[in-house]
C-alpha cells in the first residue's frame, strides 16, 4: 500500500494551494484527480482576475493555473491524474483507480478539494441537443477551440453567465440575449455592462418556456414573470437560436465527505449541503480537510485561499510547523480571505461561512 502524509482530492485551484503549503512545510503530499489535465476551473478562465496584488489582480485565470503547477512541480507534489477517487475509508486510506486498476493510498490527513458541479434547469425541450450548461460551453471554447453554436441563448446573469456570454462573442458566436429569472442582475455590473455595450440585450425577470427542434435547438420561446414568480400573459417571445447556455449556480461536489462521515449543513448561500468545518478547514471528522467549492460555492481566488489555510492548518497537524509559525501563517492567510468577503457580494458569502463555521462548534487558533 502506497503511502503519504497528506491527500489531496482535486487538482484544481483549492487542491493544488493545499499540496504547496503541505510540501513547503516538508511534507509528503499527494494529489489525486479524476480528469486529465490538472489545474480545474482556471485553465478554461481567460479573464483577468480581480481583487489585489496579493489575489492576482490582472493575472488570467490560466496564467495563474500554470503558476500554480509550476510551484507544485518545483517542490516535488506527487500529481496522480486519469484517477478517479472512488472510496475513503475510516483509517484515512483512499481507494482510487489508476491505469484500470484499483490502488489504496494510506494517508495522515486527508484534503478533500473536489469542487462543485453545474446545476441544470428543467424545461420543454431540454434535453435537446445544443442545451448544455455555461461551464461546458466555456471548456469546449477555452480548453478545446470549439464554438458550441452560432447563435446562443445565455440563462442566468450571475459572473458565470455574464463572463462566458463575453467569452463566446470573442470566441465568433453571436449571443441573441441574456435572460434571468430574478428582478436584477446577479453578478458584476462590470461584466454585465461589457456585454451590453457589445449588444446582448439583458431580460430581467424572464425565464424559458420551451426550446424547440427536431434534431437540435431551433429557437426558443421566453416569456416575461411577475413580482410573484408567475408567467405574464402574452409575454411570450420567440428567439431563433442554435444553442442555449444554462447558468444557474452550482452545487458543491459532497460525496466523499458523505462517505467518510463528516456532518453536513444545508446553507443556500454556499451552493446546498455543505461539510461543516471550523476556522482550519477541518470538517467534524479528525484529519478530514475541506477547501475550494466543496465548502461552499464562492470564486477562484477564495477557492486557493481556503486551500492555502487547509493545507497549513494539516501542516501544524502533523507537526512540520510549530504553533507560532502556523498561527502566523494562518491570519494572513484568513486577512486575504477576508478581504474577498466584502462588499454587496462579498457580504453575504462571508456571513453564511461564519454561520457554517459556528454550527461545527469548533474554537481554533
Amino acid at each position: 500500500m502506497k503511502t503519504t502524509q497528506v491527500a489531496v482530492i482535486g487538482a484544481g485551484p483549492a487542491g493544488l494551494a493545499a499540496a504547496i503549503e503541505v510540501a513547503r512545510a516538508g511534507g509528503s503530499v499527494t494529489v489525486i484527480d479524476e480528469n486529465a489535465k490538472p489545474g480545474g476551473q482556471l485553465f478554461k478562465q481567460i479573464h483577468k482576475f480581480f481583487g489585489s496584488r496579493e489575489h492576482r489582480a490582472g493575472v488570467r485565470g490560466f496564467h495563474i493555473g500554470e503558476q500554480l503547477l509550476a510551484e507544485t512541480e518545483r517542490l516535488g507534489v506527487e500529481v496522480l491524474l486519469d484517477s478517479p477517487v472512488y472510496a475513503l475509508f475510516p483509517d484515512k486510506a483512499v481507494g482510487y483507480i489508476h491505469d484500470g486498476k484499483e490502488v489504496c493510498l494510506k494517508a495522515e490527513k486527508i484534503i478533500i478539494a473536489a469542487g462543485a458541479a453545474e446545476n441544470a434547469l428543467a424545461f420543454p425541450g431540454s434535453t435537446l441537443p445544443g442545451v448544455m450548461g455555461a461551464g461546458a460551453a466555456q471548456t469546449m471554447i477555452n480548453v478545446h477551440r470549439v464554438l458550441p453554436g452560432k447563435r446562443i441563448l445565455m440563462i442566468g446573469s450571475g459572473n458565470v453567465g455574464l463572463i462566458v456570454s463575453y467569452q463566446l462573442m470573442q470566441a465568433g458566436a453571436d449571443v441573441a440575449a441574456l435572460i434571468e429569472a430574478a428582478p436584477q442582475i446577479g453578478g458584476y455590473g462590470v461584466h454585465a455592462a461589457k456585454i451590453r455595450r457589445a449588444g446582448v440585450p439583458i431580460h430581467l425577470s424572464h425565464t424559458v418556456k420551451r426550446a424547440m427542434g427536431k434534431d437540435q435547438v431551433e429557437s426558443v420561446e421566453i416569456m416575461k414573470m411577475d413580482g410573484r414568480w408567475q408567467p405574464v400573459a402574452g409575454s411570450e417571445k420567440i428567439l431563433v437560436v442554435d444553442t442555449v447556455c444554462i447558468a444557474v449556480g452550482l452545487t458543491p461536489l459532497t460525496e466523499l465527505a458523505w462517505l467518510m462521515g463528516c456532518e453536513f449543513a444545508f446553507v443556500p448561500g454556499l451552493g446546498g449541503h455543505v461539510p461543516k468545518h471550523d476556522l482550519n478547514m477541518e470538517t467534524t471528522v479528525p484529519g478530514v480537510f475541506v477547501a475550494g467549492d466543496i465548502s461552499g460555492v464562492e470564486e477562484a481566488s477564495t477557492a486557493m485561499e481556503e486551500g492555502h489555510l487547509a493545507g497549513t492548518a494539516c501542516a501544524e497537524a502533523l507537526g512540520l510547523l510549530d504553533g507560532r509559525k502556523a498561527l502566523e501563517l494562518k491570519t494572513v492567510i484568513r486577512d486575504r480571505m477576508n478581504a474577498l468577503r466584502t462588499g454587496p457580494f462579498g457580504e453575504g458569502r462571508r456571513k453564511a461561512k461564519e454561520c457554517l463555521i459556528a454550527l461545527s462548534q469548533k474554537g481554533v487558533a
